[in-house]
């Protein structure tokens, strides 16, 4: 009986990335700097890659940081982009930073998600959002979209409910397609079974650039429109997946709604 030789990890780990990718072998070469021949070699096992290609295909493929890692220690080579989770000094400055970004967005609500959507910090504005949320939802991890879309989150609040949901599925849908996890794929699977409520009459006070999200609070119609800010050329894993979004509002009655809830705070 002859055995099959299965490539080394780390080659198989670039192929699934590679075909992940929808690249051939061809263009995956070109972007990386390097010829066919070589990436052959690499995905098969008969070459082992350099730390220096594992970068460049790891960029060409546009791989999370912590995958880039995985791929350099299956290739024997030492892990290349920090954690701060691991350190607690490099933690406590990240927390800093955030905090510091979460606070000059007041009055307006802003909050820190990681790639799985669930909170890691807010400012006071959101704050005082979730006190509108099922307690239950809040048990750490709090995750954005299920307390987005939960029956017992703000899920009744949201005006054009249908068109958030759909938005929020597809934002799951692409995470999961770029970077697949467990997590997503359950998160995807949990979301898909709440149901989907007939959306009111939108609210049309102003221009409509963007999918702006309308929440019935207190008698009043808040319609913001969200913004998502990333690191610049994170080297942190931890920062990599981070993702700051805020919700500007779009028009007076919800900027002077936010301004005299803090006030009276």
């Amino acid at each position: 009986m002859t055995a099959t030789l299965r490539p080394p990890v780390a080659g198989a780990l670039l192929k699934e990335w590679r075909e992940r990718r929808r690249l051939s072998q061809l263009d995956l070469a070109d972007l990386a700097q390097t010829s066919t021949r070589h990436l052959s070699y690499v995905e098969t096992g008969r070459s082992r890659p350099s730390r220096q290609m594992v970068l460049r295909l790891g960029e060409a493929l546009q791989m999370p940081l912590a995958d880039q890692n995985q791929v350099l220690l299956a290739a024997g080579h030492a892990p290349e982009f920090p954690d701060a989770r691991r350190d607690a000094t490099a933690t406590r400055y990240l927390l800093e930073v955030l905090e510091l970004a979460l606070a000059a967005h007041d009055p307006w609500p802003a909050l820190v998600i990681d790639a799985h959507f669930d909170v890691v910090a807010t400012n006071a504005a959101v704050d005082r959002l979730m006190a509108l949320v099922d307690p239950e939802l809040l048990d750490p991890p709090v995750n954005v979209v299920r307390v987005m879309l939960h029956p017992r989150g703000l899920a009744d609040r949201i005006v054009d409910h249908a068109a958030w949901r759909a938005h929020l599925l597809r934002q799951v849908r692409r995470h999961a397609a770029a970077a697949p996890s467990a997590d997503l794929r359950a998160l995807l699977r949990e979301v898909e079974g709440y149901p989907c409520r007939p959306s009111a009459t939108p609210v049309q006070p102003g221009p409509t650039f963007a999918l702006p999200l309308e929440l019935q609070v207190d008698g009043a119609v808040l319609r913001t429109y969200s913004t998502v800010a990333t690191f610049g050329t994170p080297l942190d894993v931890a920062a990599s997946e981070l993702a700051i979004e805020t919700f500007l509002p779009a028009d007076e009655t919800t900027r002077r709604w936010f301004a005299e809830t803090a006030a009276r705070a």
